[in-house]
């Protein structure tokens, strides 16, 4: 089975390595997106699918486009691919790409199709609350995510999970799914139609949702905490310095004072949020600091009960 396939950052990783070490699959080649600055030099770096498939000396190319774009057309075409695995490839792909592999184009799509179609599954099952999420193989069609299912695995969100556990985890379950599944398809296993029922949309996180509104619950703030924890991390301002959140719990505590007040500093930073209840931060990391449990913060910054967060 010959495969070309496209993606980008770290999470497409596994899947791309899986596909190499199967065996009855030739990775014929793979397409990334271009290399971009990153780092405190801002140097131009391959993203990690790119460098993945260098190390192997796979093919690989990285067009600004491919919509109009008869070069990397005809790049694929020449690999004459039987299916075009797509894993968090960062592009929409146009149907003439769609229809190149001879017997179909296959996305690894994070969560359980229908519900979180688009950019940020993973993030968006965690802020809503979900208690499960997981990995569909998808067939690819023109509109988002909307192909049919080949299969699907189940992961469970609990009170603790945080973002990056999320990713760790269904990046190698996405990478052994795939390789079950895609021997099925080779033999004329057919994608079951997505219900259209319970249909949501993972669009892209924006910086404004990763800085801490006070007025929401303690709840709603745990889990965003939890989104994005280590890293990129959530925000609040505290005497006009930027804070990073790193972790923290809800509290079965109450108060009576505006939202971002400091009630309590005995065992962490108690935070008052919307409808009573109270956010306690455990680690968090000052503006050109590094991250420190809230109690060795509280030493330095000398924060007291009633001073504010914004």
């Amino acid at each position: 089975m010959r495969v070309v396939f496209a993606g980008t950052p770290g999470f497409s990783v596994p899947c791309l390595t899986a596909l190499i070490e199967a065996d009855g699959i030739d990775v014929a080649g793979v397409v990334s997106q271009p290399d971009r600055k990153s780092g405190r030099g801002m140097k131009l770096t391959p993203s990690a699918v790119k460098q993945a498939a260098l190390d192997v000396d796979i093919d690989v190319i990285t067009p600004e486009k491919l919509r109009d774009n008869d070069e990397a057309l005809a790049w694929l075409e020449s690999k004459q691919a039987d299916i075009l695995v797509v894993v968090a490839f960062g592009m929409i792909l146009p149907k003439s790409w769609l229809d190149a592999p001879s017997i179909a184009p296959v996305n690894v799509h994070a969560s359980l199709l229908p519900r979180w179609r688009g950019a940020a599954p993973i993030e968006r099952s965690l802020l809503a609350g979900d208690n499960e999420t997981g990995v569909c193989i998808m067939q690819m069609e023109e509109g988002l995510d909307t192909g049919g299912i080949y299969s699907c695995q189940t992961l469970p969100i609990t009170a603790q999970t945080t973002g990056s556990e999320l990713w760790f985890k269904l990046s190698p379950m996405g990478a052994e799914l795939l390789i079950d599944t895609l021997p099925k398809i080779a033999a004329g296993l057919l994608p079951e139609p997505q219900f259209e029922d319970g249909i949501t949309y993972a669009k892209k996180i924006t910086n404004e949702e990763r800085i801490i509104d006070w007025s929401q619950t303690a709840s709603d703030i745990d889990r965003l905490v939890r989104c994005f924890s280590p890293r990129p991390g959530v925000r609040s301002q505290c005497n006009g310095k930027w804070l990073k959140l790193i972790s923290g719990e809800p509290l079965a505590a109450t108060h009576h004072n505006m939202p971002g007040t400091i009630v309590e500093t005995a065992a962490g930073l108690d935070i008052a949020c919307s409808e009573g209840s109270v956010y306690r931060i455990t680690e968090l990391q000052p503006e050109g600091k590094k991250a420190m449990p809230a109690i060795d913060f509280l030493r330095g910054a000398q924060l007291k009960r009633g001073a504010l967060l914004t």
